[in-house]
């Protein structure tokens, strides 16, 4: 790609990134990631960054969507490439969109940190209920991997279990309906008044269809119900919100406008439990087709993914937008507040349901002392936004222009002769190669004929070409001495700033947490031409100490490194090596399970290898590859429920390295849903 193509997809990127993004439907749940504000650079620091830090920082805040639905950046510029191609580009992007970039004004002063429901409400643009269901995405993915809904998808919850369910509900609805009164008493609009009376109706019709479930299975529907701590601290909640006990509200509520703020904030905490059953039913609807008619659940499901359902929850949500028009940003922030608790305390609602048979999630649970999961996870663009070789040559270019003025000349001195535009320019060079031989080499490994059944050997055979290419690129970095004079401290700088994907931290924060009570280890596998850079990311958010760091080693003179690579993970099987080391390592005094996460072609023998291999992103390469051999990618979910079916008729768990499938996932959160739990 030509200089002046690059200036001119960045002028086009710019422009699109400016214009509002179209707002998905309030029941969609696309993935969405606004700016990481903390980790936006103070005003102070920005004025003393450069151009091209300055775009590297401020491209990293931004969390990369991982669905094939909303492309990232780089994508929408050329094909998607998830493997070092694709990386290497990223950097090309950064450092020309930087150096062509015209300078921005700065504030003096920073702006006041504002709420999502906050900022919506300035701006005016879109409706509150769709936000703030978008902002509960991850809790929407946490519900949808519960025991209880699992098991429930899968049509096999014991069916005790469903009737204690279904008499909880039962008591939980009436508080629906009692909440949604006390509402209509508060609103001071006749339309919203009829709304509310009707969304009340709408309630009541539920309760019939749950007492003659019951009444089906012999249960008196009007025996009394001793509701569970977690239906408890819903129900007092919606209860207490809708009588005006709101934390962070006025506590005396005294004008008719007041009490209307009150209706308002009674539909906050209700409307997160109506769009959550309506996504849930409709998730679950899927799912019917494997048993059709048979599904002992099939009229729960029915009813939740209905259009009936359906348009009772957007109701609810429309009315909420209506009641919240008037409302000020302090008083936004309270309903998204309570939205946000609503959706924790379904959670908590689902998680409470008693299960007493064998479930496929959370993965932890089917681990003893008699089991040893060993955790594994490819670094970039699994683990993080950028991929480290954009970062490392970012750095290289700053140390460019900040030693060229007083290094002295000699041999040893190399980047000091250079330029920033020169390095620049060498690794453009140097990217361009890759990328035309790197997608010369995934062609040559396709076998003639697509595999008809999972061929590993033949795999691991062709993979051996694309192990000799990454080695021979790795050289000519080397050779290039492009890495050389680099800063230890820098690169330990640039990893603390390193931005991982959404969920990436909080789900090595919780699994080495849970370390103490299950045997599990925890490994990084990369190849990341520094494993500093990777030990500082992790130490900067307290995870370095019980995680195995395996990768390459700059080598150093003091804090300087000599542009030396020590080589030591540089191809898919350096990668399937070490993976196999550390299991056998372990013993075989326990039972092991084994969890690879990866993202690329070069994570894909220890993917297969693994008990569960998790592909998060859309590498169009990983999947050519894989499936010239015969290797099959379902996503994570319709997996589960498949696996649970054969977990309850086997009675044993039936994940196994080496079967051909590959579970696809679109974020961390599901992982953490998966393997940890709600």
């Amino acid at each position: 790609m030509r200089v002046s193509q690059v200036r001119r997809c960045s002028i086009e990127v710019e422009e699109r990134e400016r214009r509002p993004p179209a707002l998905p439907q309030p029941n969609s749940l696309l993935p969405f990631s606004p700016i990481n504000t903390k980790f936006l650079p103070s005003p102070r620091l920005m004025r003393s960054l450069t151009s091209s830090s300055l775009c590297l920082l401020l491209r990293s805040s931004k969390s990369t969507p991982l669905s094939s639905s909303s492309p990232s950046i780089r994508s929408r510029i050329r094909p998607p490439k998830r493997d070092r191609s694709d990386l290497i580009f990223s950097y090309r992007f950064l450092s020309f969109s930087a150096a062509h970039r015209k300078s921005l004004p700065l504030r003096s002063d920073p702006l006041p940190p504002l709420a999502g429901a906050r900022m919506a409400a300035l701006t005016g643009e879109g409706s509150m209920a769709a936000r703030f269901w978008i902002a509960s995405r991850k809790e929407s993915l946490l519900a949808k991997y519960t025991p209880f809904v699992v098991l429930l998808g899968a049509g096999k919850l014991d069916m005790d279990a469903f009737r204690n369910y279904i008499a909880q509900d039962v008591y939980f609805l009436r508080a629906f309906a009692q909440a949604y009164e006390m509402a209509a008493e508060c609103a001071d609009d006749d339309d919203a008044k009829v709304a509310l009376n009707e969304l009340r109706e709408a309630v009541l019709n539920e309760l019939k269809m749950h007492s003659s479930i019951i009444q089906e299975w012999g249960i008196d529907p009007n025996k009394e119900i001793n509701p569970c701590a977690a239906t408890l601290k819903y129900t007092e909640f919606l209860l207490a919100t809708a009588a005006g006990k709101i934390e962070g509200g006025k506590g005396h509520i005294v004008t008719p406008f007041e009490k209307t703020k009150i209706a308002a904030y009674t539909l906050g905490a209700m409307t997160p439990c109506m769009r959550l059953y309506a996504f849930l039913g409709k998730e679950l609807q899927l799912h019917l087709q494997y048993e059709g008619s048979d599904h002992p659940y099939k009229k729960w499901i029915d009813t939740y993914s209905s259009t009936s359902f359906e348009a009772s929850a957007v109701q609810i949500e429309d009315l909420l937008d209506r009641l919240s028009i008037s409302l000020t940003g302090a008083e936004l922030e309270i309903i998204e507040k309570l939205y946000g608790q609503a959706m924790k305390l379904e959670i908590e609602f689902f998680n409470a349901q008693p299960v007493v048979q064998p479930v496929v999630v959370p993965f932890i649970k089917l681990l003893d002392t008699t089991n040893h999961l060993v955790i594994f996870s490819d670094f970039d663009l699994t683990c993080t936004v950028l991929d480290s070789c954009a970062i490392l040559a970012e750095i290289a270019i700053l140390t460019a222009s900040k030693v060229g003025q007083s290094a002295p000349d000699g041999p040893d001195s190399l980047n000091a002769q250079r330029s920033p535009s020169d390095v620049r320019n060498s690794w453009d060079i140097l990217s361009q190669q890759y990328t035309e031989e790197h997608e010369h080499c995934i062609k040559s490994i396709f076998p003639s004929e697509q595999a008809k059944t999972f061929d590993y050997e033949s795999l691991c055979k062709s993979l051996e070409q694309l192990s000799d290419f990454e080695k021979r690129a790795n050289s000519r970095v080397i050779e290039s001495g492009l890495l050389k004079g680099l800063n230890l401290e820098d690169i330990k700088r640039a990893g603390e700033r390193l931005i991982l994907h959404d969920g990436c931290k909080e789900f090595f924060q919780k699994a080495i947490n849970i370390k103490e009570n299950f045997n599990a280890d925890f490994h990084i596998l990369s190849y990341c031409w520094c494993a500093d850079l990777i030990r500082s990311a992790f130490a900067s958010v307290g995870c370095l100490n019980n995680l195995s760091i395996h990768s390459n080693e700059f080598n150093y003179e003091g804090s300087i490194s000599t542009g030396e690579i020590v080589r030591m993970m540089e191809s898919p099987l350096d990668k399937a090596k070490k993976f196999r080391s550390i299991l056998a390592n372990l013993g075989k005094e326990k039972r092991r399970f084994s969890i690879y996460i990866g993202d690329s072609v070069g994570d894909l023998l220890c993917l297969l290898e693994a008990d569960v291999g998790i592909v998060i992103g859309s590498s169009s390469s990983l999947r050519r590859v894989g499936e010239k051999f015969g290797v099959s990618f379902t996503p994570l979910y319709p997996g589960l429920i498949k696996k649970q079916r054969e977990v309850v008729r086997g009675g044993s768990n039936m994940w196994k390295g080496l079967s051909g499938v590959l579970y696809t996932v679109s974020s961390w959160t599901e992982i953490h849903a998966f393997i940890l739990g709600a």
